[in-house]
C-alpha cells in the first residue's frame, strides 16, 4: 500500500469538492452558508476505519478496493449511494 499516494490523491480528490468552501443551504426563512461534513478516513499499520464505521482489516477484499480506488485517483465506489457528488 502506496501511503504517500493514497494522501496525496485524497488531498486532490477533496479540492475536487471543493474543501473549505462554503455552500448555500436553504431554510424556510431564507439561506444560510454550510461547509459540507468530512467524512474521515483513519489509517493504521493493519487497517483502516472510514467515518464511524468498524475497524476493517487491509486482507479484506472491501478494504483493498477502497484504497485501489483511492490509489487510482477515484473517490471509493462504496461511497457513491451516500455521496453522488464526492466527500
Amino acid at each position: 500500500i502506496d501511503f504517500d499516494l493514497i494522501l496525496e490523491n485524497i488531498k486532490d480528490l477533496n479540492s475536487l469538492v471543493g474543501e473549505g468552501i462554503s455552500q448555500i443551504e436553504h431554510t424556510p426563512r431564507g439561506a444560510r452558508l454550510r461547509r459540507p461534513e468530512p467524512l474521515s478516513l483513519t489509517l493504521y499499520r493493519n487497517g483502516i476505519v472510514v467515518g464511524n464505521g468498524a475497524f476493517r482489516p487491509y486482507q479484506h477484499p472491501s478494504t483493498q478496493q477502497c484504497l485501489q480506488d483511492i490509489m487510482d485517483g477515484y473517490f471509493p465506489s462504496e461511497l457513491q449511494p451516500r455521496y453522488p457528488d464526492g466527500v
